[in-house]
């Protein structure tokens, strides 16, 4: 059992494909309205093609800033975020400055999560460097202090990790700091998340570099003991000041989604008990569901998910029935 305060439940949908532009307005407005509290994108680039389809990745559509800036600007109290940035290929002063001037725009509704980066495939295809994993973790930790100083407005001064910035002001300065999320389901990622960020993201680890039967290996109940305990050792004292968040990437509900608990069974190999007590799963009625959702929180901290845009509207009686919206 955790000893991690119980926080009020938290749900974001994960969106990052439209057709239109008024397609991504409508949905932005429909997540707001079903009473999610958050709006995730995410920050993946080529489209379908042999390169993409051995990693088993879905399309991105959406570019994240931009996206963020629509739906942020139709929306009254959406948080927006990206889930995560992948600062191995973004150059940390252009991504800090482009979160802080979100986060002018819309204060108190930016949350900027951050990632190492795990899709070689895509960046071979991109013809971007994919460094090793601790050349990206190094890199991240780097553009985590860079962002830190540009939302508190010191002066910049990072050189480490293959980042130097340094001799000059941050502009614009955020009336409120942006919450940073940093996710990923790796010793060193989730040590450094527990001693530096506000919100922790518990994956998967994407070590193979494709999602599958990996993924679902290192995400096992002991696997998420784990990680929380990596995360508790970069956090100290601070752990309770964290707020957890997770990822449901399995969701079927009884009668209402497309997926059900049986297809998941035989995707995963899982039987009925082992997936109900998955993670990453959320399955069977929405009393079930509900009973999951306070079980996770109460042996793991978890108070905050994100559900894929696939069941987003059918997992509204959830969200409705654990915010009291």
């Amino acid at each position: 059992m955790t000893s991690h305060p119980k926080r009020p439940f938290r749900f974001a949908a994960q969106v990052y494909r439209s057709e239109t532009g008024a397609q991504w307005r409508e949905t932005a407005r429909m997540v707001e309205d079903l009473g999610y509290s958050a709006l995730h994108v995410s920050d993946h680039y080529i489209g379908p093609g042999p390169a993409l389809d051995p990693t088993a990745h879905r399309p991105v559509t959406l570019a994240p800033i931009t996206s963020m800036a629509v739906a942020a600007e139709v929306t009254d109290e959406l948080v927006i975020g990206c889930r995560m940035f992948c600062t191995s290929y973004h150059e940390p002063v252009v991504l800090a400055k482009e979160a802080a001037t979100l986060a002018m725009f819309a204060p108190g509704r930016i949350e900027v999560g951050l990632g190492a980066g795990w899709l070689g495939a895509e960046y071979e295809a991109m013809g971007v460097p994919f460094p090793p994993a601790g050349d990206r973790v190094d890199r991240l930790a780097a553009t985590v202090e860079l962002c830190q100083q540009q939302f508190l407005g010191t002066p910049i001064d990072v050189d480490r990790g293959g980042v130097r910035a340094t001799g000059f002001a941050p502009l614009p300065v955020p009336e409120t700091a942006p919450p940073i999320m940093i996710g990923g389901g790796a010793r060193r990622v989730l040590t450094l998340a527990g001693a530096t960020a506000d919100i922790v993201s518990i994956n998967f680890n994407n070590r193979s570099g494709k999602l599958g039967s990996d993924s679902v290996a290192t995400s096992t109940v002991a696997e998420t003991r784990k990680k929380l305990d990596w995360v508790r050792a970069g956090a100290g004292d601070r752990m309770a000041d964290i707020e957890l968040e997770t990822g449901a990437y399995f969701v079927a509900i009884d009668g209402a989604t497309d997926v059900t608990e049986e297809s998941l069974c035989e995707r995963t190999g899982f039987t009925s008990t082992e997936l109900r007590s998955f993670p990453h799963a959320l399955v069977g009625s929405v009393d079930d569901i509900c009973e999951q959702l306070e079980q996770r929180r109460e042996e793991f901290g978890f108070s905050y998910f994100t559900i894929g845009d696939r069941a987003l509207e059918q997992f509204a009686p959830v969200v409705a029935r654990m915010t009291g919206k």
